[in-house]
């Protein structure tokens, strides 16, 4: 079941338009434009949620997020050498 549609008349850059509406596919260019408001929206909740987590437990460090970064790779490196999983 579908969410209920509203029209609205939005302006834009030409040029953005334009390469908007050639990247739009077959679901048309409100569908692109909809799905690019939606990430948009979803980062401002995460750069929310940054700001009040840093605001209680001070800034992220660069060397936290490079260790984060680190252990992703090491667990993305695990999971694709493990023959019990297979790499999509």
């Amino acid at each position: 079941m579908s969410e209920p549609v509203e029209e609205y008349s939005i302006a834009m850059p030409r040029d953005i338009a334009e390469a908007a509406r050639a990247r739009s596919g077959p679901s048309g260019l409100s569908a692109y434009v909809a799905a690019a408001v939606a990430r948009q929206i979803e980062r401002d909740n995460l750069d929310e949620l940054i700001a009040a987590a840093e605001a209680e437990h001070g800034p992220i460090t660069e060397e936290e997020i490079q260790a984060r970064r680190d252990q992703w790779r090491r667990a993305r490196e695990a999971q694709n050498t493990d023959p019990g999983t297979h790499a999509a």
